[in-house]
């Protein structure tokens, strides 16, 4: 059926329709030169050019000028002619000049004969996609950058089996490998062995692949085999589809951070310890105090219950069955004391050398035949400022101890050297002796090491040892103005050091040139005035002023006694305690010399402290004490307020 001539205008019509009502692309007709001979609305939209603005001009006006000054548009035509069609994309010009990306193809358009009769050209604005592409590719180029410009974190890819796909300069910093020689290497070897032995690294993978995150913090491998402490974050990445292509690694050194903080809890630990001996120590320091008073009570009540019962063995056996347990309790009270920094110490010039030598036979007698004692003492060593009493007495201790560390028996060295100063504590100053016992015993880990001189803490077993030997040992060292140091290793023995400063032998001169206690004369029968507000101990200490054949009259508190002294009763000797309520022992002997200066007052205390200095020169008795350290202290006031 042959279609008429109205058909077919129609069919071209609807053809020229459909061109000339597309909006989204530039359709239009080239001549054989290029010039342009047909416009539809696309094209007006996308290029800016009315019809009869651009019909009948060269299309190469669309072109920037760097394309037309190499011949693109020449280049164009040409490769549609040849090759039957020209496809690109590139920039071109609008009318008002500005730019925008294009997709266009240029088709050839040829009569039945195969001539050439123009070109058919279609132009896509892709200027969004071809933006949206730059700035995908510049912010692309910036988180490239910014992951190979970071140095403090290890930023890297793994594929879906772990091997390392990039490797940024904070991974090679913080582990050790360059690019080349990680890459596509299993990130199994960062860990260590036991770790990969036991599967870890599969099983961080599994929960990152199956949680979509895995994050921890544990120790790593180097390149060069050391261990860091690493904040550790892997991160499941997936396509579009939800596909897995593989996971993103951040690692951090967070080991110095670590050590911090290990050494910020050993300062917290450090801070509670010294907290936890301070209160301690004062709770310790008061029971003393207190347990001293009854002990004085229960020693001299004994002593003049002995003078008044008749001869009795037996009751005499009892009699000393109990002074000895006071006895043992008044030393226990001093370790406990000297634990406190409270005891009493009778501060004068030691000879270290001859105290110790002094005490071979003694202390060769107590640890027995299979301790062979040696020491290691230089001629001409300076004096030291101490209690020699209390020095003795931790010298036995560090033995006895020593003893017990060498079941089988061994040698105990004791040695004396001067050094500048302690050597864990440079803030001392000025000399001192160490004087040190080293045994070969079992020794000790660094765990009982850390321990051992905390009250109450003993390795001997239960009832074997009261804890405070070595707390002792510590107190009294520093109430010298020295320390204690201790060095120990498991089955290598075990070493004490006591640190005592130097004696100032000028000093030390003036403190000790007052009469030994066996050249002064006996005072007599004196007035006494006794101040304690303990009753019990009160009453005992005037039954043994009595009984030494004093005149007592007593008094419940300073302010008491102060009374009595302004009634006009006369005195010739003051006895009071020290730690009594609302009035000291001390202030109320600065009340008496202020108006009695030449009344003899001796203090008595269960405690080291008196007021800084002792600027009255007191006599001081301490508690508990019998009937003959009594009679010295009163005999010591009399005498030095005759030499006044």
């Amino acid at each position: 059926m042959e279609m008429t001539g109205a058909q077919a205008l129609s069919e071209e019509a609807r053809y020229r329709l459909l061109v000339e009502s597309i909006t989204d692309y530039a359709i239009y007709m080239l001549d054989p030169k290029g010039i342009v001979a047909s416009w539809n609305a696309g094209a007006e939209r996308i290029k800016g050019y009315k019809s009869e603005e651009i019909i009948g001009r060269q299309f190469s006006v669309f072109y920037t000028p760097e394309d037309r000054a190499v011949g693109k548009p020449d280049h164009a035509l040409q490769t549609a002619a040849s090759e039957g069609r020209f496809e690109a994309e590139g920039w071109r010009l609008r009318k008002d000049g500005t730019r925008f990306w294009t997709h266009v193809i240029i088709d050839p358009i040829r009569d039945p004969s195969g001539s050439i009769m123009g070109f058919a050209k279609i132009t896509r604005d892709l200027t969004e996609r071809k933006l949206a592409e730059a700035a995908l590719k510049s912010s692309e180029q910036q988180f490239r950058l910014l992951v190979q410009g970071v140095t403090d974190y290890a930023i890297y890819m793994l594929d879906r089996d772990g091997k390392v796909a990039s490797w940024n300069p904070g991974a090679q910093r913080i582990k050790g490998y360059t690019p080349n020689e990680i890459i596509g290497e299993h990130f199994g070897r960062f860990y260590q062995e036991e770790d990969c032995a036991s599967g870890e690294p599969q099983r961080c993978l599994r929960i990152a692949r199956e949680a979509g995150r895995f994050e921890t913090e544990a120790w790593r491998v180097r390149k060069d085999g050391t261990r860091f402490r690493a904040h550790v974050v892997i991160d499941r990445i997936t396509d579009q589809l939800g596909t897995i292509i593989g996971f993103a690694k951040v690692t951090r050194d967070i080991t110095e951070r670590d050590q911090t903080q290990h050494l910020l809890e050993e300062a917290r630990e450090a801070l509670f310890q010294a907290q936890k001996l301070e209160a301690i120590g004062q709770l310790t320091g008061g029971v003393a105090h207190d347990f001293n008073n009854l002990l004085a009570v229960v020693i001299g009540s004994l002593e003049l219950l002995r003078k008044r019962l008749p001869p009795d063995q037996q009751a005499g056996s009892l009699l000393d069955n109990a002074m000895h347990a006071a006895q043992r309790g008044a030393s226990l009270t001093q370790r406990m004391l000297a634990f406190a920094r409270r005891q009493d110490l009778q501060m004068t010039p030691v000879d270290v050398g001859r105290l110790i030598n002094g005490m071979i036979d003694m202390l060769q007698r107590t640890l027995g035949p299979s301790v062979i004692i040696e020491t290691e003492i230089p001629q001409a060593l300076p004096n030291v400022r101490t209690d020699a009493n209390q020095l003795e007495t931790a010298l036995l201790n560090l033995a006895v101890n020593a003893r017990d560390a060498m079941p089988e028996g061994g040698s105990l060295t004791i040695s004396v050297r001067e050094e500048g100063s302690p050597a864990d504590n440079h803030s001392d100053t000025g000399r001192f002796l160490c004087l040190s016992v080293a045994d070969e015993g079992e020794g000790m880990d660094a765990e009982t090491v850390a321990k051992a001189v905390e009250p109450f803490f003993t390795t001997k077993g239960v009832g074997k040892g009261t804890g405070l030997g070595l707390s002792m040992v510590q107190g009294f060292a520093e109430q010298s103005g020295g320390r204690l140091t201790l060095t120990s290793r498991r089955d290598e023995g075990t070493l004490v050091e006591i640190w005592l400063p130097v004696a100032d032998e000028q000093t030390d001169l003036e403190a000790t040139s007052a009469l030994p206690f066996d050249d002064r004369t006996g005072p007599g029968a004196l007035r006494v005035l006794a101040v304690d507000d303990d009753a019990l101990v009160l009453m005992n200490t005037t039954a043994m002023l009595e009984d030494l054949g004093h005149v007592v009259t007593e008094a419940f508190s300073g302010d008491a006694a102060l009374e009595l002294m302004r009634e006009g009763q006369e005195f010739d000797l003051v006895i009071t305690d020290h730690a009594m309520p609302k009035m000291t022992g001390m202030e109320l002997a600065e009340a008496l010399r202020a108006h009695w200066p030449r009344l003899p007052i001796v203090v008595a205390t269960g405690y080291a402290e008196l007021p800084q200095g002792n600027v009255l020169n007191l006599p001081k008795l301490s508690k508990p004490f019998d009937q003959a350290q009594l009679e010295e202290a009163v005999v010591t006031a009399v005498s030095m307020h005759r030499s006044m």
